[in-house]
């Protein structure tokens, strides 16, 4: 019997070392699986049901160990099956059994070996399965997180080393069980950032900021012109523009340091105007002759200024309060952002900022809602004893479309008149018609604006002269269509427009003798019923080397049907203004005429 044993048991630890050293020489010559490896790039596939390993040097290097530790364990597994044949041997494990013969002794020691080596075997496979399972806890505690893509919903799972292990199903092994994010809420578009939006009029086509951080983002603007008027003023002073404003000299026209102001929600902006801007923007406002304290000084070098709060609702709301642009007549206040140097009346003589509080709701990624309470109309202060009310609704469907509605109404904005109210409805559509970056004609695009409003009351009505009054209105219109050519390195506009404002009460008020807006000028009256039409257009032809810069040659044309410009004889008195602003001077009469022709040269930089 114990020769039995004996032998059963040499031809058991031989076989299984037979085994073992088969498996060791199957797991060196086995292969690495193949590794993919998804390189990071921007918009990366996102294969379904795979892995994708974010360090594939690490895993590479770890194959080779993780090969020695399966060894290892076969090895341990193999003493631990040996032990208890060995045991097998020893005198304890001996039973006295009675005599029987030879062929029944040998047909009962069989089956009594085979079951001991069954339950032998299983006990070792669970051991197995305990180590492996250790061991796979172990490695996943030193990976990296890694992403895993689900197959099913093809959103992504974080497994991170600090994940909860939970225990496995085998006594006494443990599994790592990946830990799936609670899915997140998908976070709202930005208004507007389905597009490119930079071929707008009156929008900057600079696509990235020269410099952003988290809290500033600055902003730096150089406007210079040199304007060649063919009537030759010889006071070298251009009247009835808000853009250009003086003749055959380089003059700047504003140099602009500021930017945007970001953190924690909390928003601000400042954008300073030095330069021709400081002087002629304060004196088409009014509202600074009622009252004390000087309006025009305090606010003459900004721009924009105004801070606000970011509301995380909707797709965004914002509440500003302090000075902001208006974009009434569609044109930006500053010339880098349009598409041509001298916008048509429609633009010129409507505002460019407003003095109050507004709120820019933003229903969905496409619209805006915005509401104003201002001061009045373009002005730091109010006229009246009434402020002003107004909106914008700003909707973009597509990246090729823009319509634009500003409305303003309620305001009594004509000064030392009470009771004289003022209504303005502004609306543009611009629409991108052709896009193909990769021929000649880059780009094409049109903008068109329409304007109409009235004051009524005071000695004026809106609707015809009446016993209330003569008729004081605005009518008007202005079109322009845009090409970009090589890659949007040069740029060509047409386009003009046409206006009726009897009453004269938007038109621009030329500077004879330092009239401003606050003194007027019996030279050019703007009373009640005075008539005014007036008509322009333009050609501007720009070279965009960058970004950043643009050179711009344009030749303008512009008429009234009364005398408005400045002739050769200028519109200063001899040695100069005379006695108060827009008095009338002895023996001095202006010398206005019809029409202008003239050129227009500016470098406009914008950081």
């Amino acid at each position: 019997m114990k020769l039995v044993f004996t032998s059963l048991c040499a031809g058991a630890v031989v076989f299984l070392l037979r085994f073992l050293a088969a498996l060791l020489r199957e797991e060196q010559s086995l292969s690495p699986p193949p590794i993919k490896v998804y390189l990071a790039r921007f918009n990366p596939p996102k294969p379904r049901g795979e892995l994708i390993v974010m360090n594939y040097k690490n895993v590479v290097s770890k194959s080779a160990v993780e090969t020695g530790k399966r060894a290892a364990f076969i090895l341990v597994a193999a003493m631990l099956l040996t032990l208890p044949l060995h045991g097998q041997h020893t005198p304890a494990d001996v039973r006295a059994v009675a005599p029987v013969p030879p062929n029944a002794q040998a047909s009962a020691a069989t089956p009594q070996t085979e079951q001991d080596i069954v339950q032998e075997l299983a006990a070792m496979k669970r051991r197995i399965e305990q180590l492996e399972a250790a061991l796979k806890q172990h490695e996943a505690a030193e990976q990296p997180t890694t992403v895993v893509h689900s197959a099913k919903a093809n959103a992504p799972t974080v497994i991170s080393a600090n994940a909860p292990v939970a225990k496995a199903a085998t006594p006494g092994a443990e599994a790592l069980l990946p830990q799936t994010a609670a899915p997140e809420k998908p976070a709202k578009a930005e208004p507007f950032a389905f597009a490119d939006w930079t071929w707008l009029n009156g929008n900057a086509r600079t696509k990235t900021p020269a410099f952003d951080s988290k809290f500033f983002t600055p902003e730096i603007r150089a406007d210079v012109d040199y304007i060649a008027d063919l009537n030759h003023p010889k006071d070298d002073t251009i009247g009835g523009s808000s853009e250009v404003f003086r003749s055959d000299e380089v003059q700047l026209t504003q140099l602009g340091v500021g930017g945007d102001f970001h953190f924690d929600n909390v928003r601000a902006r400042l954008m300073t105007q030095f330069g021709m801007y400081s002087t002629t923007t304060p004196r088409n406002d009014a509202s600074p002759a009622r009252g004390q304290w000087d309006l025009a000084d305090a606010y003459r070098y900004v721009s924009e200024a105004y801070g606000g709060y970011h509301f995380n609702a909707l797709h965004g709301i914002n509440v500003d309060a302090g000075i902001f642009m208006s974009y009434i007549g569609l044109f930006s206040y500053y010339n880098f952002d349009n598409w041509a140097y001298q916008p048509s009346y429609v633009s010129s003589n409507t505002p460019w900022f407003f003095n109050g509080v507004r709120v820019q709701i933003f229903p969905t990624e496409h619209l805006k809602i915005e509401p104003w309470f201002v001061n009045g109309w373009q002005s730091y202060g109010r006229f009246n004893g009434r402020p002003g009310f107004g909106g914008q609704i700003l909707y973009r469907p597509n990246g090729w479309l823009s319509v634009l509605g500003n409305q303003y109404a309620l305001g009594e904005d004509a000064l030392n008149t009470p009771g004289r109210v003022r209504y303005h409805t502004d609306d543009s559509i611009e629409i991108k018609y052709y896009d193909h970056p990769e021929k000649s004609l880059s780009k094409a695009a049109f903008s068109l604006t329409g304007d109409m409003g009235c004051e009524h009351g005071g000695g004026v009505s809106c609707y015809g002269n009446s016993a209330k009054g003569p008729k004081q209105d605005f009518l008007g219109f202005m079109f322009y269509n845009r090409l970009w050519f090589h890659r949007d390195l040069y740029g060509l506009t047409l386009g003009g427009g046409k206006i009726n404002n009897p009453g004269r009460y938007l038109v621009l008020l030329p500077p004879i003798n330092g009239a401003t807006a606050a003194s007027g000028t019996p030279y050019f009256t703007e009373n009640p019923g005075d008539p005014y039409k007036a008509w322009d257009a333009s050609a501007t032809f720009d070279y965009m080397p960058s970004q950043y810069i643009t050179f711009r040659w344009e030749f303008d044309h512009r008429a009234a049907n009364v005398p408005y410009f400045s002739g050769s004889g200028g519109i200063t008195p001899l040695g100069g203004n005379t006695g108060a602003p827009g008095s009338l001077v002895s023996g001095f009469t202006p010398d206005l005429v019809k029409d202008e022709n003239r050129f227009d040269l500016a470098i406009l930089v914008k950081f």
